[in-house]
């Protein structure tokens, strides 16, 4: 357990912090799923309007630190090849 003020304060902050990064993840989850989904269907319409709505909040994410630069390139490069290739 957490003795100085500043641990405990750390220990709130790090709760907040948690809670908003996963709600983000969750967010970039959906919409990585709905381009895969659309992928899978068929779509190409609307895998594309996906993909063009998931790209955004991919780059919001790694600005906001919740995902590294590399791993949100592999992501959008592998959801554009796949929307390309239908």
């Amino acid at each position: 357990m957490a003795n100085t003020l500043q641990a405990k304060k750390r220990i709130r902050r790090n709760n907040r912090r948690a809670e908003i990064n996963g709600a983000r993840m969750s967010r970039i989850r959906s919409f990585i799923k709905k381009v895969e989904t659309a992928c899978t269907e068929g779509n190409k319409d609307e895998a594309q309007a996906a993909l063009k709505s998931a790209q955004p909040e991919i780059a919001r994410g790694v600005a906001k630190g919740v995902l590294h630069k590399n791993t949100a390139a592999r992501k959008m490069s592998r959801l554009s090849k796949r929307v390309a290739a239908l």
